[in-house]
């Protein structure tokens, strides 16, 4: 569900599930005056629902989808997951909380090329300490579900775009995140891959009931998603 506010944020209470996004800004210094890049985002989700965010570039939609991975923090306004607001942590719990909760797509899909396939996937359990027999396990059984059965041993140099995208979703996956984000995932792929990775996308965040958030220029993956909100200026429309 989407919405627009202008009202403070409401405090979150702990037992709360899923996304809410309150009010949120997000400013930059300037020599001459403030950049506002958002202007007072609202909206939530639960466990499972999926939304893409489409609109021109440079109207605040990456730095929306930074602010929701705890990688850029809000001027104003608060974000909570499931009940937590992660911008209240210390930055090592922080760190810890981004890796368990909050699984990453990118347009380039950022694997390591001296690692393996499923090296790549299992990367993300590093942060949380060793890699046991089980996460290689779950590591090999997200290539399966990802159509890399076969890939496993293979270094990204002899895997296709669209394979390589396939691995960074299966990595993104590995920590079992509740909420998935997508900044342009199809942007570097033909039509017809970019299809079958977008479907595929959706398919594995409704499976795992993450909550799905894409930002995209890309109409044909946009009308796949049951909700689409646009961004213009700043604000959701």
């Amino acid at each position: 569900m989407s919405s627009t506010s202008t009202t403070s944020p409401a405090v979150v209470p702990a037992n709360t599930t899923g996304l809410s996004v309150t009010d949120v800004r997000k400013d930059y210094s300037t020599p001459a005056e403030p950049l506002v890049v958002l202007r007072g985002v609202s909206f939530s989700l639960g466990a499972g629902e999926r939304v893409a965010i489409v609109g021109p570039s440079g109207s605040g939609k990456s730095t929306l989808l930074n602010i929701l991975g705890t990688l850029d923090e809000p001027t104003a306004g608060q974000v909570t997951l499931d009940g937590i607001n992660p911008f209240s942590l210390r930055p090592k719990a922080l760190a810890k909380f981004r890796s368990e909760k909050i699984g990453f797509v990118f347009q380039d899909h950022h694997l390591l090329p001296q690692c393996t396939a499923l090296e790549n996937v299992l990367v993300s359990r590093l942060a949380l300490g060793n890699v046991s027999d089980a996460d290689s396990a779950r590591g090999s059984e997200l290539l399966k579900e990802v159509g890399l059965e076969g890939r496993a041993t293979h270094l990204p140099a002899e895997l296709s775009g669209g394979e390589r995208q396939r691995v960074a979703i299966a990595r993104a996956l590995m920590n079992r995140p509740r909420l998935l984000l997508c900044d342009e995932p199809t942007g570097n792929l033909d039509t017809q891959t970019g299809q079958a990775i977008g479907e595929l996308l959706i398919r594995l965040a409704t499976e795992s009931q993450a909550i799905l958030v894409a930002v995209t220029h890309s109409p044909a993956l946009a009308s796949m998603f049951p909700r689409q909100m646009g961004m213009v200026d700043g604000r959701l429309t």
